[in-house]
């Protein structure tokens, strides 16, 4: 009797759940109908004063007072910063390189707000995806030398094919010794179903006007004439690709490294895909003393559907997390 008790409270809590969320998700399409008019905010933050309140604590704990006041004392004499500024901004791409919303924001704020004397480090983070979204996120980042502007780009992780395509533009490339640099290629994978589908009986059928409107398919029977189209295809980006990077960078040996292969660090540098071997964190370090090092944060703006969505969300993750955790100990727990 007591198991069947639980068993109903469980199942009343879990249409209880039901109900709130389904209550949420009514009101969240309602609220989303109506348009924001807030396109959202950049966020700015002083990277000195995070790293001068780091090594004071660290100061603070180590050493003797004595010897933190004459520290304390010499930080207040050589506290006068250059007016420069170094504007750092970040991207972390995926195949469809979404964060370009957000750069563009933050090239445009600064952009507006430079003076001669600043420079632009960016932090990059990606792995390459489709063409002309990698290839409208270098463009941004062109808008900043075509300025003038002195842009260096960061790679603590990877910056691969569509990455690279972004990280060229840069005046400096800096990387982390292990690094993913390179994959200067193009790929196309396309699954078909043709067979398949003709074995369930099942007829595909696809109209087009112009030769070439659709060469290799997923569902139709593909001939060597698409394949072959398809190569040229990529052949002419893989062109495109390569003499964009000869443009940018001009003492690399293009032919050499566009083969879709990728190195790391040490090899990237001897091939000259790079400038120098550093993390961003050194990088960012080795200048704070010569520059007000001002991080750039574009926030997109978020409806109230969004938050609900976002907190229903949690709430539903929370509670079979405790389910989880109740049954993990239990079970191990006895």
């Amino acid at each position: 009797m007591f198991i069947d008790l639980i068993s109903n409270y469980g199942l009343f809590l879990l249409k209880t759940i039901t109900i709130v969320i389904s209550i949420v998700i009514v009101i969240s399409v309602i609220v989303n109908s109506k348009k924001s008019t807030t396109t959202g905010s950049l966020e700015v933050q002083s990277i000195n004063k995070d790293l001068d309140s780091l090594e004071e604590g660290i100061k603070k704990s180590i050493l003797s007072k004595k010897e933190y006041k004459k520290f304390a004392k010499s930080k207040k004499k050589n506290s006068k910063k250059s007016n420069n500024k170094l504007f750092v901004i970040d991207f972390k791409g995926n195949i469809k390189a979404s964060e370009i919303i957000s750069l563009r924001r933050e090239i445009s704020g600064i952009l507006l707000s430079y003076n001669k004397g600043d420079e632009v480090l960016l932090r990059l983070e990606n792995s390459g995806g489709t063409v002309h979204e990698h290839g409208l996120a270098a463009s941004q980042l062109k808008r900043i030398r075509d300025k003038n502007i002195p842009l260096t780009i960061c790679v603590d992780k990877v910056a691969a094919s569509g990455g690279y395509m972004m990280a060229c533009v840069a005046n400096k490339i800096v990387a982390s010794p292990f690094a993913i640099i390179g994959s200067i290629g193009v790929i196309a994978q396309v699954p078909n179903f043709n067979r398949l589908l003709k074995n369930k009986g099942v007829d595909f059928e696809q109209q087009t006007a112009g030769d070439y409107k659709r060469t290799v398919t997923m569902f139709g029977k593909n001939t060597d004439k698409d394949r072959k189209k398809l190569k040229e295809q990529l052949e002419d980006i893989h062109i495109l690709f390569k003499d964009f990077i000869k443009k940018n960078r001009k003492n690399l040996d293009v032919d050499k490294v566009s083969t879709g292969e990728y190195w790391y660090g040490k090899d990237a540098l001897d091939l000259k895909l790079i400038d120098k071997i550093l993390t961003s964190d050194e990088y960012i370090i080795s200048l704070k003393d010569s520059f007000q090092i001002i991080q750039i944060k574009y926030k997109p703006a978020k409806s109230i559907s969004d938050k609900l969505s976002k907190l229903s969300s949690n709430l539903y993750s929370k509670f079979f997390q405790k389910i989880e955790q109740k049954n993990y100990d239990k079970n191990f727990f006895k």
